[in-house]
């Protein structure tokens, strides 16, 4: 692992080429909490592609409308999304129509993990 940082409304996991977010629960992420999260990628991620991993302990809601903003970020090479909740697994479903990129769902951290690194493994 690179760092960890931690913010009002999430904590990040920064690795060599992917990150793990966990939203704190009952946040609503909003266009500048994107804004956020794109600063951070460029930041760490300048130079190789990357997998963007959510860790869905929490309950959160997003406006799926990020999802345009955040699919134009040129490395991120795919969304994965990590919970084992019915609704989220719903919402997740939801929010793929909004995502023009390789957008996967998982039961474990470990398997996100491991398809980040075969995708970011083609393209690096």
């Amino acid at each position: 692992m690179k760092e960890t940082l931690s913010f009002d409304f999430c904590d990040i996991s920064i690795f060599d080429n992917y990150l793990i977010v966990v939203m704190k629960e009952g946040v609503n992420i909003t266009p500048d909490y994107n804004a956020i999260l794109e600063n951070i990628t460029k930041k760490y991620f300048s130079k190789t592609s990357f997998v963007y991993i959510t860790n869905r302990v929490n309950s959160y809601s997003v406006d799926p409308k990020i999802y345009y903003e955040t699919a134009k970020i040129k490395n991120l090479k795919g969304f994965a999304v990590v919970t084992n909740n019915y609704q989220a697994k719903i919402n997740a479903e939801i929010e793929r129509m909004f995502f023009n990129k390789p957008f996967k769902l998982f039961d474990s951290v470990e398997n996100a993990i491991h398809w980040a690194n075969e995708i970011t493994d083609s393209s690096n």
